[in-house]
């Protein structure tokens, strides 16, 4: 815990911001070369915001900020050996900052041995899964048989899922899918036992946890807050809270697209109470990666 984040009573509270990409300088160094390899990569990298950052760097922006811990992983490639490579430098940044960084493994689940890249991942101390991004990797979130696999072992390890989902409306923007609310739904009502983070507040799927059907089948899925100052104002934090989920927001930054802190300053100028924001700043996440 960073010694300025600290409640009125003095007790200590940790902050954890589940969003983050990690990328080696190999890759870095490289990028004309991915990009001309793999099209979301390129589509991406073609954002003028595009960043790239390091492990290094990564926890360099955490110590800025203020935050305790991030949630880190590799870009969702569509081939399987780059996504290999990724998950390699996940697991040895993770081995370097135990204490700063939780990692995810990313996968191509149409690809051969996706399977025991999740096995081999999570045995070898990942978290989880994630981000992965559907139509940029070409499969189809729909589809039961396409996921079974990934799903099954993460289910075995209890940990989560993380897809990246848009929401269905308002402007475009370099990798904005139509990978949407109705998706994510299909996706939780597919695996009904897995435990799911849908990116980029779940493309707005959260507001249909209104629905009494709907909340029982989004039982186990979360909700994170990447990209949100660019999409959404403020009183997204107070629409979460009337619909009774502020339980299942985690703070995801996106950095190196956007700086944690930005969000720590919108969630306090949202009317907020201290426990509502404990709550999407760190409490949720512990609870979900269990530790």
């Amino acid at each position: 815990m960073l010694a300025d984040e600290r409640d009125i009573s003095g007790s200590e509270r940790e902050i954890i911001d589940v969003h983050i990409h990690i990328t080696p300088r190999e890759i870095i160094s490289r990028e004309a070369e991915y990009r001309s390899e793999e099209p979301y990569f390129d589509l991406l990298s073609s954002n003028p915001k595009n960043k790239f950052a390091t492990a290094d760097e990564v926890v360099a922006e955490l110590d800025k900020e203020g935050i305790d811990r991030a949630v880190v992983f590799g870009f969702a490639f569509q081939n399987q050996d780059n996504c290999r490579f990724v998950n390699d430098y996940t697991l040895a940044s993770v081995e370097r900052y135990p204490d700063r960084l939780i990692g995810l493994a990313v996968v191509n689940p149409l690809a051969e041995g996706a399977a025991a890249e999740v096995s081999r991942c999570l045995k070898g101390g990942l978290k989880g899964v994630g981000e992965l991004f559907p139509e940029g990797q070409g499969f189809d979130l729909k589809s039961r048989s396409q996921l079974e696999e990934i799903a099954e072992i993460s289910r075995e390890f209890a940990v989560p899922i993380m897809v990246h989902l848009n929401e269905p409306g308002g402007h475009e923007y370099p990798g904005k899918t139509c990978d949407s609310i109705e998706c994510g739904a299909r996706l939780a009502e597919n695996f009904p036992e897995n435990l799911f983070i849908l990116s980029h507040w779940g493309g707005g799927l959260f507001f249909y946890e209104l629905m009494p059907e709907m909340r029982a089948d989004l039982k186990n899925v979360y909700y994170d807050t990447a990209a949100s100052p660019f999409l959404y104002d403020k009183n997204i934090y107070q629409t979460a809270k009337s619909v009774g989920l502020l339980n299942k927001v985690l703070l995801g930054s996106d950095f190196p697209l956007i700086s944690p802190g930005i969000y720590l300053e919108e969630m306090r100028e949202a009317d907020l109470s201290q426990a509502d924001m404990d709550l999407i700043m760190g409490e949720n996440a512990r609870k979900l990666f269990d530790f």
